[in-house]
């Protein structure tokens, strides 16, 4: 059996990551790829409520420790759960954010120590990185706007940040991007939704086409 492949949609609020990661697994089912949509934080049962303690505004607060500790440990049944046995049965895995979400906002974000992130991505993880990172890349203001019109209701605690923290973000984005440019592709976000989904599907078809690499 082929072994399946993640492909992971990452970038700031208002990128519009969820819509791509719904057209992406269209795309390849539409070619007979069998493939699976999935977030993070989140993705199943258990991981979903870990995913509310990571974004509930309570009381008590968060510290950028545990919220990184939080998003590993959702991350792991993640992948026990579903992503893991996905993979093993040959199946594509779309996930809307994975590691390289806590690399940005807690490491460039919330200045979590690098190495640190990096010693619990090996713990949870290890070998397996996404074959394909799509990096939907925008303005922050443009990014936040469009945020704030699409919410319903009351902010996350994400949502709360300001302009400053996804700044920092992006730019830390941005560094992984120039540091590993084969898996992670750029999509300029700021482009119509026609002209978001022709780059993406640039990218994938020459993933398909090659087996696994961009």
């Amino acid at each position: 059996m082929t072994p399946g492949r993640l492909i992971t949609i990452e970038g700031i609020e208002g990128a519009g990551k969820s819509t791509v990661a719904r057209w992406v697994c269209e795309w390849l089912q539409r070619r007979s790829v069998s493939a699976q949509l999935t977030r993070e934080p989140g993705g199943t049962e258990l991981a979903e409520r870990v995913r509310r303690i990571v974004l509930e505004r309570g009381s008590e607060s968060v510290s950028a420790t545990a919220e990184t500790l939080l998003m590993f440990a959702a991350r792991d049944i993640h992948l026990v759960n579903l992503i893991g046995p996905a993979l093993a049965r040959g199946d594509w895995v779309v996930c809307d954010r994975f590691t390289d979400a806590t690399r940005a906002y807690q490491g460039a974000g919330r200045g979590v120590d690098a190495a640190w992130i990096e010693q619990l991505a090996a713990r949870v993880h290890g070998g397996l990185e996404p074959a394909c990172t799509l990096l939907l890349d925008l303005p922050v203001a443009v990014g936040l706007a469009r945020a704030k019109s699409r919410r319903d209701g009351a902010c996350d605690r994400f949502e709360a940040e300001t302009a400053a923290f996804f700044e920092r973000v992006r730019a830390g984005y941005l560094a992984l991007a120039r540091r590993e440019p084969r898996r992670i592709q750029l999509i300029e976000a700021s482009a119509s939704l026609e002209d978001v989904q022709r780059q993406v599907a640039a990218v994938l078809s020459r993933l398909t086409a090659a087996g696994g690499g961009a």
